[in-house]
């Protein structure tokens, strides 16, 4: 693709994902700008230790950056991007958790047309070995930073097609996680969890077993964000169909914060969980 000359990346919105980014970015010698005023003195400090360039505000932000990620709460995609939206320069990406709907609206006020709807698909680290989707008509330019250590894959010019596969991968992964959850539970509560997991190794594949307990262990962990993000997602397949395993899901994961939320408890072990389950 070939590295940008003196190329700019401001971030709107400074938390983990941002910081992760711009990190990496400032190591392959890359100006990363953002506005911290009114952010926490943590966020500040993290900023100007890291080395990037302080603006006054994030239309500052807007004007002075080659491409623009927004990474804030979901809640204030659409507030942040019509508030910048006369203002940017160059490539506008949304990055922020949000529904394929919310996408497309928030970048409509992106005046200059050059716009990305781009999805994480998994925890950010600071290799930024993690995939990120990209679709909206600038996304081959967005796609660039991949020679700077991003992993980036297009995913076509329409906007909210990168939103609309994360939703779909999650409705899946999250699925099975709520079908396994129930599956082991009655075993466990039959004497068969080993035998169970032993058979299913084989019908799977090796290293079954391991991924099946850490996926109900983190199941019963994160069980309130999954039973939020599923609703996102019941929402976002109303839509297209009339979801009816994903309103399952979403009721697994209820069922299960409802019961564990007040516990305050470490679980080692899926055994652990289930012992402290009652009346699903």
């Amino acid at each position: 693709m070939g590295r940008f000359d003196n190329i700019k990346v401001g971030f709107i919105g400074f938390g983990e994902v941002a910081s992760t980014m711009a990190s990496k970015l400032l190591d392959e010698g890359v100006e990363v700008l953002t506005a911290t005023r009114g952010r926490s003195e943590r966020t500040k400090k993290l900023a100007r230790d890291l080395g990037v360039s302080e603006c006054s505000d994030i239309l500052e932000v807007s004007r002075r950056s080659d491409i623009v990620i927004s990474a804030v709460t979901p809640s204030v995609a659409m507030k942040v991007a019509r508030e910048v939206g006369n203002h940017v320069r160059g490539v506008y990406v949304d990055i922020n958790n949000v529904a394929p709907s919310t996408v497309k609206k928030a970048l409509d006020y992106i005046r200059n047309g050059r716009v990305v709807d781009a999805a994480i698909m998994g925890r950010i680290s600071k290799d930024l070995g993690v995939k990120i989707l990209a679709s909206g008509v600038s996304a081959h330019d967005f796609a660039k930073l991949t020679d700077y250590g991003f992993n980036i894959e297009v995913r076509g010019d329409r906007v909210g097609d990168a939103s609309a596969l994360k939703m779909l991968r999650s409705s899946y992964t999250k699925g099975v996680s709520a079908l396994l959850w129930e599956t082991l539970l009655a075993a466990y509560r039959m004497g068969l969890d080993e035998d169970l997991l032993e058979i299913l190794e084989e019908t799977e594949n090796e290293g079954f077993r391991e991924r099946a307990i850490s996926r109900v262990i983190s199941s019963a962990l994160h069980s309130k964000r999954r039973y939020e993000e599923m609703k996102d997602v019941e929402s976002f397949l109303s839509e297209n169909i009339t979801p009816i395993m994903s309103k399952c899901t979403s009721k697994t994961f209820k069922r299960i914060f409802m019961e564990l939320d007040d516990l305050r408890m470490v679980f080692e072990s899926y055994t652990m969980i289930f012992d402290n389950i009652k009346s699903l």
